[in-house]
């Protein structure tokens, strides 16, 4: 695994050695890294000796304001690492069945009301564009026998990071509220889904090429807030106005601004049980945690 020390790689580990797998992390820095763990360079070695390879590498979008040398970054640090696995596998004579590799629903685009499963076309724009590129990275793998999901993540929820432990200090400090206008979509997913769905993906081959990682029921940002407000206590009253987002955080505001409905049409098709299929249920075990 790769991204395993992060927001959600960490829980994945632990999901994954409850499941009976065992595990090696791949980082920049394997000496601090707990249990079995290796640097790039010996990507290639762990390959031939792998079932499966999960690529969760990616520098986080919230890190820093989206200049130009940021923005390549998050390009990458999603792009080239994706790679260098897939040269890997194609360099291999006993090759890993499944590369489960990390996107999200920025490939569709920003879109209203328009519901969008895993048939939807992409989108436009900058992270679109990184999405499109880093799914075609995995692609490469398929010719070589691997079966290839690439797990369109929405925003996942665990108070101990992620968006919601950005959202919940304004909240408790009553002064959180809608984004701009409140009305774009937000596809949301409990972390504890993102690990259950990963472990049923490397169990079930029935998983396949693109996988939108969102809850089933998506909701408006104006109803993710009040939400929130109400699982909390507090009110959801305080509008931040769009330009006011633009003015502090710059281009991500539109990662915040716009949105897309998106649906998780082939983990309900394969029968994925949902831990947390409701916002209210989700953050009441996030918030409580």
């Amino acid at each position: 695994m790769t991204g395993g020390t992060g927001f959600v790689g960490s829980a994945l580990c632990h999901a994954l050695k409850g499941a009976g797998h065992a595990l090696t992390r791949v980082s920049r820095e394997p000496e601090h890294v707990d249990g079995a763990a290796i640097g790039w360079d010996a990507v290639g070695a762990a390959v031939r000796e792998s079932d499966a390879l999960i690529n969760l590498a990616g520098e986080p979008l919230g890190s820093h304001r989206w200049r130009s040398g940021q923005k390549q970054l998050i390009r990458d640090s999603r792009v080239l690492s994706t790679r260098k696995l897939v040269e890997a596998i194609a360099a291999s004579a006993q090759r890993p069945a499944v590369l489960v590799n990390a996107s999200a629903v920025g490939f569709y685009g920003a879109h209203d009301d328009e519901p969008l499963d895993e048939s939807a076309g992409p989108g436009s724009g900058f992270l679109a564009d990184v999405c499109k590129e880093w799914e075609q990275e995995t692609l490469k793998a398929e010719p070589h026998g691997v079966r290839v999901v690439r797990l369109r993540l929405g925003v996942v929820l665990a108070a101990s990071g992620g968006a919601l432990a950005r959202m919940l200090p304004p909240f408790r400090a009553f002064i959180g509220g809608p984004l701009g206008r409140g009305r774009q979509w937000m596809s949301w997913i409990h972390r504890d889904d993102v690990t259950g769905l990963v472990v049923d993906v490397l169990d079930n081959p029935a998983y396949s090429g693109a996988v939108n990682a969102t809850a089933p029921q998506p909701v408006t940002n104006r109803d993710f807030a009040t939400t929130l407000g109400r699982t909390i206590a507090r009110p959801a009253m305080l509008r931040t106005p769009g330009f006011a987002l633009r003015l502090m955080v710059g281009e991500m505001a539109e990662l915040l601004l716009t949105g897309q409905r998106v649906l998780p049409g082939v983990a309900t098709r394969v029968g994925y049980r949902w831990r947390y299929p409701e916002l209210g249920a989700a953050l009441r075990a996030s918030v409580r945690r």
